[in-house]
């Protein structure tokens, strides 16, 4: 987000006789900071359980008590089940794989917004207590899209590989199984990553926009 300010309402620092500075801040809003903590930790749990097994699995010495509830779920999407391991489907732990990678982009990006967020009242425009400016703002809005897009990516491709493969993994459910424990849990996956995608993707696009306008006007981008 770009915000300009007058020289009734001056970016601390500055005097009534500055020119009106312009810089990019970025912070997450509520409905982002709410996502985070939910899919951080579930997500880090599913990385363990597929890239543990087959000893996080049932009858493996790591399944017990942390990974209980995937003997559920691995019924009813085979994914996660016996058959694909023994079929030694490489589509999991592949998946898996780049769970971990978009995984350290969302902590890096927290990392940045909770070390480096300056403490600010008053930024009415962007309602947080902690605002992002500069060079970490950049790095934290392209590492925040990048992985909601890897997120949004990935998930598309999960379902999509169920629909290619006739449903080979999820077919044998009855509809009331698979709306309430596949299709609903996974529609997160899609619903929030996308919010991100167009709400950082609007910042980015709002401060290249003002960047670019300002260089051709021959005027300075100010960033703290």
């Amino acid at each position: 987000m770009v915000t300009t300010r007058s020289s009734k309402n001056l970016v601390p620092g500055t005097t009534s006789a500055s020119p009106t500075p312009k810089f990019w801040h970025h912070a997450p809003d509520r409905t982002t900071l709410f996502w985070m903590c939910v899919s951080l930790p579930l997500v880090i749990w599913d990385c363990g359980y597929v890239l543990g097994r087959p000893y996080t699995m049932e009858g493996g010495f790591l399944h017990r008590p942390l990974y209980t509830p995937y003997k559920l779920y691995g019924e009813v999407d085979h994914v996660y089940g016996w058959k694909s391991w023994e079929a030694h489907d490489g589509f999991p732990g592949a998946q898996g794989s780049l769970n971990v990678v978009e995984t350290a982009m969302y902590l890096a990006y927290v990392w940045i917004y909770f070390s480096r967020g300056q403490k600010r009242e008053g930024v009415s425009a962007v309602g947080e207590k902690r605002v992002l400016t500069g060079k970490p703002a950049a790095w934290a809005a392209l590492l925040a899209f990048s992985a909601a897009v890897m997120t949004l990516s990935k998930t598309v491709l999960y379902w999509a590989n169920e629909y290619f493969s006739g449903f080979n993994n999820i077919g044998h459910n009855t509809w009331q199984d698979l709306i309430s424990m596949w299709i609903i849990p996974n529609m997160a996956w899609l619903v929030f990553p996308t919010y991100m995608i167009y709400v950082i993707g609007g910042e980015i696009i709002e401060g290249l926009t003002a960047a670019s306008s300002s260089t051709a006007g021959g005027n300075n981008v100010k960033s703290e």
